[in-house]
């Protein structure tokens, strides 16, 4: 089986590392050449996004295909760059990493794929639009879109905001917010993989949405620290990307992916997902 990861980051090398032991063969895009020269020491092909002829030949060549790249201005990157590539034909499984961002505010009740879809920022009405053209190819191609929540793992979690002193316990009540650890997002798109009729949208999550400041808390007792510095939430002292972060809250059901894919959080609560990124070394 080949995989072409088209935008090559966090998720990517999680899902890497779960796949090349098992005999996968991949190939993901970095326009810098020094992360694709990193990519092929470890056995990845590296491809450069902005050559059109290198990116179609992986895409026809893949059997699964992940778009993790975020859409920008001018839309979803990896549309743009994969049109020639004549997926209709090809049909390879493709995936494509959204956001949760997608559903807005619910004013912390829970939300599920069947909600309707209204997106407060820029970011995520880009990603309405990207997940739109994707799904698009669902007659022809299995197609998976995920919507995911706050993403943490080794060497990005609250463990090392609260080492460096940035965490702070901001108390804003009734505040709480989705979380999924990396590899569990890993094992969310293998499920899919395994299960091409399964097409369309999942919430990829954790069981328990918690506020930040709890989370944060937990990972100063973690580190055997003390608990952050507790603010009171005031939107006038945040940047207008923190505003709109803070303007959302809700609880995301992960109920369709465990039923359609078969899929289970390996890290069901924040503090299991903590206490592994801490015993990694993260």
């Amino acid at each position: 089986m080949r995989l072409l990861i088209f935008g090559f980051g966090f998720t990517g090398a999680a899902l890497a590392k779960r796949l090349q032991p098992k005999g996968w063969t991949l190939s993901g895009t970095s326009r810098r050449p020094e992360q694709r020269s990193a990519l092929s020491a470890i056995g990845i092909e590296g491809v450069n996004p902005d050559d059109s002829g290198e990116v179609w030949a992986a895409a026809q060549a893949a059997d699964a295909i992940l778009v993790a790249a975020p859409p920008s201005d001018g839309g979803c990157p990896g549309w743009a760059a994969l049109q020639g590539a004549d997926l209709r034909r090809t049909r390879p499984w493709i995936g494509y990493l959204s956001t949760t961002g997608v559903y807005g505010d619910r004013g912390g009740r829970w939300v599920f794929e069947t909600d309707a879809v209204a997106p407060l920022s820029p970011e995520a009405t880009r990603r309405v639009a990207a997940e739109l053209a994707w799904m698009g190819l669902a007659d022809d191609c299995p197609v998976s879109v995920f919507r995911l929540p706050g993403i943490y793992g080794p060497g990005r979690s609250p463990l090392d905001r609260v080492r460096t002193g940035e965490a702070r316990q901001v108390i804003k009540p009734g505040q709480v917010f989705s979380r999924i650890h990396v590899d569990d997002i890993a094992a969310g798109i293998e499920a899919s993989i395994a299960r091409p009729d399964r097409s369309g949208v999942y919430n990829l999550c954790d069981d328990e949405p918690a506020a930040p400041a709890e989370v944060n808390a937990y990972a100063a007792e973690l580190l055997g620290l003390p608990p952050p510095p507790q603010t009171v939430f005031d939107p006038d002292s945040l940047s207008p990307m923190a505003r709109r972060f803070w303007a959302e809250s809700k609880r995301v059901s992960n109920a369709k992916a465990k039923a359609a894919l078969g899929w289970r959080p390996r890290y069901p609560t924040y503090r299991g997902g903590l206490q592994a990124v801490l015993a990694a070394g993260g």
